[in-house]
């Protein structure tokens, strides 16, 4: 019970109705972390659009994610000398295409040349639950495979609105420094607006928070944050 006190004394020293500076929200939920462990710091971003699935897209966070990523290559002959040289993880052809089917899923991305994708595609049931299944527009299906390893390990996220048309994202830790999880908000931030439905009229977003794993979410004034 006592973590349970500790949320809700932090929530009650944010009044959701109220409107922040960027900077001045970084430095409340910094002010209010309670964790004793390094806690994600997640933005939320509610859209107004007709159909949220057009919502989604991917950006790489000047500052990286904080996050160890995981990446499989799916590709055969030199590209597979490419990608271990790039940095990869993981990388196979049809010997992990048959472990994945096994259950197999250490790694965090997925990334198969042109060539791999009519095999890959039989893995749909399993990457695309996930969410790691190799997505041309994404970037993911590629011959480039250095390029787009480098991108991945670097910081790069895709994003997507659920259901009730909410994009919520990890966009750093709360041990970065102030300036550098700003960056990261608002390069995350700019690019939703980037990546607008052509057919999106008027105010296409409602509403923004920022907060930690843990803590509670403080409103931003996203007005202050559009370049």
């Amino acid at each position: 019970m006592n973590r349970g006190k500790k949320i809700t004394d932090a929530r009650a020293k944010v009044d959701k109705n109220v409107l922040h500076g960027i900077d001045e929200a970084v430095g409340i939920m910094k002010e209010l972390k309670f964790a004793k462990f390094d806690e994600s710091v997640e933005v939320s971003v509610k859209i107004v659009h007709k159909s949220y699935q057009n919502v989604r897209g991917s950006v790489s966070l000047p500052h990286g994610t904080g996050k160890q990523v995981k990446v499989l290559v799916i590709c055969k002959g030199d590209k597979q000398k490419e990608a271990q040289e790039a940095g990869a993880d993981h990388v196979g052809a049809e010997d992990v295409i048959e472990k994945i089917k096994g259950g197999w899923i250490d790694f965090q991305a997925v990334v198969a040349t042109p060539d791999m994708m009519k095999e890959v595609g039989k893995l749909g049931p399993v990457l695309g639950k996930k969410g790691l299944m190799p997505k041309p527009k994404a970037g993911t299906v590629t011959d480039d495979v250095k390029g787009i390893i480098k991108e991945l390990k670097g910081g790069r996220i895709e994003y997507k609105a659920d259901k009730s048309g909410v994009v919520h994202v990890g966009v750093g830790k709360i041990s970065f420094e102030n300036a550098a999880i700003i960056e990261n908000v608002k390069a995350f931030f700019n690019q939703v607006l980037k990546d607008k439905p052509s057919d999106a009229k008027g105010n296409y977003i409602k509403s923004v928070f920022l907060s930690s794993t843990m803590g509670p979410g403080i409103k931003i004034n996203h007005k202050g944050i559009e370049r």
